[in-house]
Formats: structure tokens, C-alpha cells, sequence
């Protein structure tokens, strides 16, 4: 109970040290939001990528053309093998009669297809993969093409592999834009609670000479770096949702243009909590890799 008190109180005074300086303060936090804000839009924009993917349908399929000569039964039996294979979703067959009917309906051929002495199509199956995975597709698409009666398999992944492309780069970059931007919040902590620490140097001597330990002298430190971490992971997220209303409401008119609709996703209460967690751990560790390399080195007189 005691130690929850004193930790209450360590925690007021931390307060009160933010207000006795509100313009720097303010600073500080606005730079630690403003530069947490960056990488939570990069996220929220893959997150925009992935959500409209799922949203377009665009899944992949493998169409598969078959050996001329089967026969109804033969055809059946293969159906029945590919909707029982444990990585397929769905198969569709396709008659090859209703493929000319459907070929001749969508394009200006007729003239042509009609003049046809036969039916130069095969019968053919859609396949739906389950797995998105283009290593996993084109495994599928070899042992699919290796079954009898199956003339040519054919994927057509590069959507998919692009799509993947891009989205590995943007997450990526992210990742280093967060990384560079935690050290530079780690630095400015870093350097502020120097200051403080150099401000202080006559309070520390004396507490040391009336016996505080260096971790009764450490911990209104590393309150400080963790409540401005804190406030800096709050003021991110006010920015990334303000920055999120106003270009969903500017998005909003561009996608009513197509008769459509599609706004970008805020972020969820577990990435919020991420958020928060991860920039007050940003201002704490700043704090305690500044505090322990300059707190030895004061020594009472």
C-alpha cells in the first residue's frame, strides 16, 4: 500500500512538473504525435489496401481445359477429385458448348463462330484456391496439371503477386519509418531528460547525501518520459483520426462519382491501445537510457 502511494505521488508530481512548463511540454508532445501520426497513416492505408482487395472479390483461380475425347463419366470423376482436394474451395465446370454460347454472346463474333463446322472449345473447370499464397497456387496449378485428363492448368497470378509486391514494400517502409522516428522520439526524450537531470543536479546531491537510493531518484524520471511518451501517443491518435475524417469526407464525394462507396478504416480499440502503450514505452526507455547514464556521474560533495 505504501509503495502504491508513493507511486501516486510520484505520478502527481510528474504532473505538476508538465504544467509548471506548459509551452515546452506542449512542444514536446506535439512532436511526438506528429511523428507517431506517420507510420499509424502508412498502417492505416495498408490496412485501406487489404480491406478494398477483400472487398473487389479478386480472388484467384485456376482454369483448367481438358484432354478432348472424356467422357461424361470421366469428366464427373474428375469434378469429384478436385472438390475433394483439401486446398480447393470451390470448382465450377464449364460445358464447352456453353463457353462458344457465352463466347459468341459477349463478343462481335457471331458471324464467325456460326460459320464454325465445330466446337473448337474444350469442357473446362474452375477451380477457387483456398490459399491466396502464389507459391502455394502455382504448387497447386503443377499438381493439378499432372492429373490424367487434364490438357493445361492455367493461373494467372501476376495480379496477385503484384498486389503482394506492393503491399510487402508498403509494410516494409512503415516499419522503418517507425523505427527511424522511435529512435528520434528515444533521442529527444533522451536529451530532454538530460536537462532535467542537469537542471536538478544540486536536488540529487542532496537527496543522495541524506541516503535516497538510485532508484528512488530515477523513478520521477522515468514517470516524466513515459507520461510525455503517453501524451504524445494521444496526440497521434487525435491526428490520425482527424486526418481520417477529413479525407474520408473528401473520399466520400470522389467514390459517389462511381456509384460507390468506400471509406478508409480508423483504427481499432486493441491498435489505439498499441499505440498508447508502445509510445509511453517510447518515453520511458529514452528516459531510463538517459537517467542511467547520467545519474552516476553525480555524486555528493
Amino acid at each position: 500500500m505504501n509503495t502504491l502511494r508513493e507511486h501516486l505521488r510520484v505520478l502527481r508530481e510528474t504532473l505538476q512538473r508538465l504544467l509548471l512548463t506548459p509551452g515546452a511540454s506542449l512542444l514536446s508532445i506535439l512532436v511526438t504525435g506528429i511523428a507517431l501520426s506517420l507510420p499509424v497513416g502508412g498502417y492505416i492505408l495498408l490496412q485501406s489496401m487489404q480491406t478494398l482487395d477483400a472487398r473487389l472479390g479478386t480472388k484467384p483461380q485456376i482454369s483448367l481445359y481438358l484432354a478432348g475425347g472424356m467422357s461424361a463419366a470421366e469428366i464427373g470423376k474428375l469434378g469429384d477429385r478436385l472438390r475433394r482436394h483439401e486446398a480447393i474451395e470451390a470448382v465450377e465446370f464449364i460445358a464447352r458448348d456453353a463457353a462458344l454460347k457465352q463466347l459468341r454472346q459477349s463478343t462481335g463474333l457471331a458471324d464467325v463462330i456460326d460459320g464454325l463446322t465445330q466446337n473448337p472449345l474444350p469442357d473446362a473447370y474452375v477451380v477457387h484456391p483456398k490459399s491466396r499464397d502464389p507459391a502455394t497456387l502455382e504448387a497447386l496449378r503443377n499438381e493439378i496439371q499432372a492429373i490424367t485428363g487434364v490438357a493445361h492448368a492455367q493461373l494467372d497470378s501476376d495480379w496477385l503477386r503484384k498486389l503482394e509486391a506492393i503491399l510487402n514494400f508498403g509494410q516494409l517502409a512503415v516499419a522503418l519509418l517507425a523505427a527511424l522516428l522511435s529512435f528520434a522520439l528515444v533521442a529527444i526524450t533522451f536529451n530532454t531528460i538530460r536537462l532535467q537531470i542537469l537542471t536538478r543536479r544540486q536536488e540529487i546531491e542532496v537527496v543522495k547525501l541524506i541516503g535516497a537510493t538510485d532508484a528512488f531518484i530515477r523513478r520521477p524520471f522515468l514517470y516524466f518520459g513515459m507520461l510525455q511518451g503517453l501524451l504524445g501517443g494521444i496526440a497521434a491518435w487525435l491526428l490520425a483520426s482527424g486526418m481520417l475524417y477529413a479525407m474520408n469526407a473528401a473520399l466520400g464525394e470522389l467514390t459517389r462519382l462511381y456509384a460507390s462507396s468506400f471509406n478508409l478504416p480508423s483504427l481499432s480499440p486493441a491498435d489505439s491501445l498499441s499505440l498508447l502503450a508502445f509510445s509511453a514505452y517510447l518515453g520511458w526507455l529514452g528516459a531510463w537510457f538517459s537517467v542511467s547514464q547520467h545519474l552516476w556521474q553525480i555524486e555528493p560533495r
